[in-house]
């Protein structure tokens, strides 16, 4: 009876410790949904670069790894594709580029439809920026005009439609609004700057406003804001034309601002970003993110900046800047300690850079040599790969933060003007977008 009694006694136990741990995971699993900005949408689905394949080629053949499939009607455009289930999405412009357009494919390149959705900038580069951003059966997209949309991907009916940029009163710079939108919490997040406010959140179902955070006064810039946790507290990163801010989530508090950006040697006059009286950065580039670091970059010689934030995210402090490393829309990626992206020297000319995560040296400034120049990376599986916007060559290079180390690379001659897209991975597939080409190769 004794030994009855004791594995009675076991069993309640081991019961209770399972049923505990089953409430721990399930209030996690929780917290982290809660966390988390949706996954489907600019770079990848933390926003910083990083996908998370395995099993990919080390090396290529020596004409590039293997075209699945091509299309030639995705629209023009800057933006990248975004792969949900068994679908693909990307923008571009219509024909007669007076609109922008999503489009829907399947994972083997058919078209499945097409929708316009909202209107172009109308002056300089007025192809499609906004990366889709795809949230609960919804893709969320903000137009060069700056118009936030939501749009049904089962059949791409348009759900609401709010003219950010009239009713916010944005204030922009020479490129319009090239913001790829938050989603997280049944929020859209939009930063239209200026003197009504600076950064707004919409209701995911109904376009309403939820929050509108007080106003700077700055212009806005270029940037695609980004969702972080640290110290068990959540903040939204964004960026105006003069201040890098953490902004909070649930009530669109500014919590601090940064402004110590130095006057960079050969920046854009103030007169030229459509009056603006200050100096501003025109910087697309979303931060780095890790253990309340923040790393950003930007091009025209404003250079990289690491901040670090206090323990409540109410304050930063600037740890170091580096000068070389001055990224001009292609991002860059964080991988074993060190920083790996490139540098402008003029809009078709830049390096190819590693920095130290922790002090900020430059550990080796090199061209890409037969011509190209700098461009967008991403990394996944232990390597990069970085795409030259001048003459159009995808490269997979071993992160050696001693030297660009390329193992192969290839050309994308398919589609027309600069190679600004950012490439995607996605369950083995590499895809570029380069114009109204879409491309799909074969990295697994």
């Amino acid at each position: 009876m004794k030994n009855v009694y004791l594995c009675n006694k076991y069993d309640q136990s081991m019961k209770k410790k399972i049923l505990n741990c089953l409430c721990v995971a399930l209030a996690t699993l929780s917290i982290t949904h809660l966390i988390a900005q949706s996954p489907f949408g600019w770079r990848g689905p933390t926003r910083d670069g990083v996908y998370p394949e395995t099993g990919l080629l080390k090396l290529w053949p020596e004409d590039g790894p293997k075209l699945l499939w091509e299309t030639m009607d995705a629209g023009k455009g800057y933006s990248s594709p975004v792969i949900v289930g068994d679908r693909i999405y990307v923008t571009g412009m219509n024909t007669e580029e007076t609109q922008e357009i999503l489009s829907a494919y399947t994972l083997d390149g058919k078209k499945l439809y097409q929708i316009e959705y909202g209107s172009p900038w109308a002056h300089t580069y007025p192809d499609t920026r906004t990366t889709p951003t795809i949230h609960n059966g919804k893709a969320y997209m903000i137009s060069g005009a700056a118009e936030i949309v939501c749009v049904d991907i089962t059949d791409g009916r348009i759900v609401w439609k709010v003219d950010g940029g009239k009713i916010f009163e944005r204030k922009t710079g020479n490129w319009g609004t090239s913001e790829s939108p938050l989603v997280y919490d049944n929020k859209v997040i939009y930063t239209p700057s200026g003197d009504q406010t600076t950064m707004v959140a919409l209701h995911a179902e109904t376009g309403e406003v939820v929050w509108k955070s007080r106003p700077l006064g700055d212009f806005g810039t270029y940037m695609s804001p980004m969702l972080i946790n640290w110290n068990g507290k959540r903040q939204i990163i964004g960026l105006t034309s003069a201040s890098l801010m953490g902004v909070d989530p649930d009530t669109g508090h500014i919590e601090w601002t940064f402004r110590e950006w130095g006057l960079p040697p050969r920046a854009y006059p103030a007169e030229r970003i459509l009056g603006s009286p200050m100096q501003v950065n025109i910087a697309p580039n979303t931060p780095i993110f890790k253990d309340g670091h923040i790393f950003f970059s930007q091009g025209n010689d404003m250079g990289g900046f690491m901040l670090q934030l206090n323990d409540n995210l109410t304050d930063v402090k600037l740890l170091w800047k580096n000068d070389d490393l001055d990224t001009f829309h292609g991002g860059y990626v964080q991988v074993n300690g060190t920083i790996y992206g490139s540098s402008w020297i003029t809009n078709t000319q830049g390096n190819w850079l590693a920095v130290d995560w922790i002090t900020g040296k430059t550990l080796y400034e090199e061209p890409w040599e037969g011509g190209k120049s700098k461009g967008a990376i991403i990394t996944a599986d232990g390597m990069l790969y970085c795409y030259d916007d001048r003459r159009g060559y995808m490269g997979l290079v071993k992160p050696n933060p001693q030297k660009f180390d390329i193992v192969s690379e290839f050309r994308v001659t398919k589609g027309d003007g600069p190679h600004w897209a950012h490439p995607v991975i996605h369950n083995g597939i590499l895809y570029i977008r380069h114009g109204n080409a879409l491309m799909a190769y074969q990295i697994k």
